[in-house]
């Protein structure tokens, strides 16, 4: 279609001349030779030694996973140290009857060992208090009871539980270092409750044998609470009664209410 163009505008279609050629300066190229490809594996053994001080780098994600894995590992083997050194049987602070000792918690930091024994005396007599302080005699917010008897220990156990004192509702459990076997503590990665401990079977087989035989903390049966929820379903679902005689008292007002006639 450029044929039917004017003059004026196939004169920009029209193509430049070609580039004059100029000899080169240094070399016909027709003469030349280039650099030879070989490979590097000659070369490779020089590499052994060329920085003995290179560190490979590491991103920021990959430096963070690996202080996470040695932390991981040192506290696995610092547990694993401890748990080796655990032994309640010989601890000199650890003494009585572990089956008349009552384990106490959430006590407030000001509570010392007479409240104790002014809150728990009247469950039997007490033989022993021992109120758990660290280095510096600050309380460690727990304690030990022992009473004389393991009924008085008990009574406590089913009672204690969320008593109110200077402030603080405290929790009560059995001892259970001595009396439960592979019982570990809270710092060696056993424990009851907290924000990700689950209570294990060993942990809890103390505290079964109080439910297995019927009974709650407080006492009560189950039996006594299966007859108190049906007697309490019986009167929710007949109504009928109280109804009937609620209509009876309001027909004794209606009655009182009407004037008296005058028989004469």
């Amino acid at each position: 279609m450029t044929d039917k163009l004017p003059p004026n505008l196939l004169k920009l279609f029209a193509p430049r001349p070609p580039l004059p050629y100029y000899p080169p300066l240094d070399k016909d190229p027709s003469k030349r030779v280039g650099c030879r490809v070989t490979g590097i594996a000659s070369y490779v053994p020089m590499l052994k030694d060329y920085d003995p001080d290179y560190v490979p780098w590491k991103s920021l994600a990959e430096k963070r996973k690996e202080k996470a894995e040695a932390k991981r590992k040192k506290a696995e083997e610092d547990l694993q140290k401890a748990l080796a050194e655990y032994d309640p049987e010989k601890d000199e602070n650890i003494t009585g009857d572990p089956f008349n000792t009552l384990f106490v918690t959430h006590l407030s930091p000001e509570l010392t060992e007479s409240d104790l024994q002014r809150e728990f005396e009247i469950y039997g007599h007490i033989k022993k208090i021992r109120l758990v302080r660290d280095k510096q005699g600050k309380s460690r917010c727990y304690a030990f009871i022992e009473f004389e008897r393991e009924k008085d220990m008990r009574a406590a156990y089913k009672d204690a539980d969320g008593l109110k004192i200077l402030g603080r509702r405290i929790l009560v459990d059995v001892e259970r270092a001595r009396t439960v076997k592979g019982w570990r503590p809270r710092r060696l990665g056993g424990g009851l409750g907290g924000r990700e401990q689950k209570a294990t079977n060993a942990n809890s087989s103390y505290k079964d044998r109080y439910h297995d035989r019927g009974y709650s903390r407080h006492g009560y049966s189950r039996r006594d609470d299966d007859r108190k929820r049906s007697r309490m379903r019986s009167r929710s679902r007949s109504p009928r009664g109280y109804r009937d005689r609620g209509d009876r008292y309001r027909g004794r007002d209606r009655s009182r209410d009407r004037p008296r006639r005058d028989r004469y």
